[in-house]
């Protein structure tokens, strides 16, 4: 069920991420400065070296800091950075990060892009580590979604890898799973996955979502190799994993928090699902501080 993308913990050493990564990063350089940085070229005509500090402002993990370095580089192939923290790190309010050195038309012309994509990564792996948490001692993997940013997806799926938590398909393109409307245009879920298997050349696994305990046992019947129980309470979960009784995995989705999770640990799935873990973290508090001229 993981994404056919290799991730690893220092992301911009992987070729297929980074050519994929570039284009996303050069892409929100080009939203944020169509033509010029009239601010900083206002103020700073030539080029000057200069150095600034990535400090952090709040606790929590980091993460994407390839990414905002890729982003300087970009504007400056010439600019260095004295990383003082590790990808997927722990780290404390008021920690230094890094010292980064370089064109200072490039560090202020940088600035927001790098720590949007840095304060957004960090965000998602410090919530997805926290929910990570309260599975520990259990079989239950937590999986992200497509309810991703758009454009952000390779990005954010790669921060919920550094939180602790695992990738579900990422994209269409991924991995078969069978939804309400796609069971509505075949007509029934035996219809749709006898559809699927027809068309299934590589062989995937086909997900199923159902949303109550008829559903389960048609996809079931069907031969479904993962059924997930959609918006279904806990007691009817827990029946719908008694039905199922290990002849397909299980994944919970919907609606999925802090506050409930350990109710829904108590069902015994194999997955639990979460859109909040992209489209609802909050970003961690990062900033590029005590920007000062340094002799060149």
């Amino acid at each position: 069920m993981n994404s056919n993308i290799n991730l690893n913990n220092d992301i911009m050493n992987n070729v297929t991420f980074r050519i994929n990564a570039d284009r996303y990063i050069r892409m929100a350089l080009e939203e944020d400065i169509t033509n010029e940085d009239i601010s900083t070229n206002s103020v700073m005509p030539e080029y000057k070296k200069g150095q600034a500090e990535l400090i952090c402002k709040q606790d929590g993990i980091v993460a994407g800091l390839g990414v905002f370095r890729r982003v300087f580089e970009m504007l400056d192939d010439t600019v260095e950075f004295d990383m003082r923290v590790k990808e997927g790190e722990y780290v404390k309010n008021k920690q230094l990060m890094a010292v980064v050195t370089g064109d200072i038309r490039a560090l202020l012309s940088g600035e927001r892009t790098a720590l949007n994509f840095l304060q957004r990564m960090s965000g998602i792996a410090t919530y997805t580590n926290s929910i990570v948490k309260l599975l520990n001692g259990s079989k239950t993997k937590l999986l992200d979604t497509r309810k991703t940013t758009p454009n952000m997806r390779i990005f954010e799926k790669y921060a919920v890898k550094v939180g602790g938590g695992s990738n579900h398909r990422y994209n269409l393109s991924d991995g078969i799973l069978l939804k309400d409307n796609h069971i509505g245009a075949a007509g029934s879920i035996k219809k749709a996955i006898k559809m699927a298997e027809a068309y299934n050349t590589a062989m995937r696994r086909i997900e199923v979502e159902v949303e109550n305990l008829d559903m389960v046992r048609e996809a079931l019947d069907a031969g479904a190799d993962i059924i997930m129980l959609d918006n279904m309470s806990i007691e009817q979960m827990k029946e719908a994993v008694r039905i199922i009784n290990d002849r397909a995995y299980t994944e919970c989705s919907g609606n999925v928090t802090k506050e409930n999770i350990k109710d829904i640990l108590s069902v015994g799935v194999d997955f639990i699902s979460s859109g909040a873990l992209t489209h609802s973290a909050p970003i961690m508090d990062i900033s590029l501080k005590n920007l000062h001229v340094v002799a060149d």
